[in-house]
């Protein structure tokens, strides 16, 4: 699968190990290979330009799904929902990745950096990653109606 992925400056906040590189590594560690929306330091970054980068990328074919990271994930998610198409769910628990694909056929997954443990960000992302879309047809109808 082709998976755009972006974060903002908080993706290497201190202390290391940074999460971006080390979620990138992961998700290729997977078999997946990752499309990279930047950024690749601590240096600031506005977070929307990051977002509009994977939504884009989403939109146009180039990735099948994204996951994207800040400090909360809640900026991320904001953003990319603007987009027509896009899914964006922010998670903070496997349940919630899992729930997220199962029944809103999220296509792009936000984490926040500052509020989640590196493990714990590997493991929603393997469990969101994993579920597909239910296709009930409650589901199907709900998520037609999102756009």
């Amino acid at each position: 699968m082709k998976i755009a992925v972006g974060s903002d400056h908080a993706g290497f906040d201190e202390p290391p190990p940074f999460y971006k590189p080390e979620i990138v590594a992961h998700i290729q560690a997977l078999g997946h290979e990752v499309i990279d929306c930047g950024t690749d330091s601590a240096e600031a970054v506005d977070y929307p330009d990051v977002a509009e980068e994977v939504s884009q990328k989403i939109l146009g074919g180039e990735a099948e799904v994204g996951i994207l990271m800040c400090g909360t994930g809640i900026g991320m998610s904001i953003t990319a929902n603007r987009h027509k198409g896009v899914r964006a769910a922010v998670c903070t628990s496997e349940e919630m990745g899992g729930l997220s694909r199962e029944h809103n056929d999220a296509n792009v997954l936000c984490i926040g950096r500052r509020v989640l443990t590196l493990e714990a960000c590997k493991k929603i992302i393997d469990t969101w990653l994993e579920i597909p879309f239910s296709g009930a047809e409650r589901h199907q109808r709900r998520v037609k109606k999102m756009g």
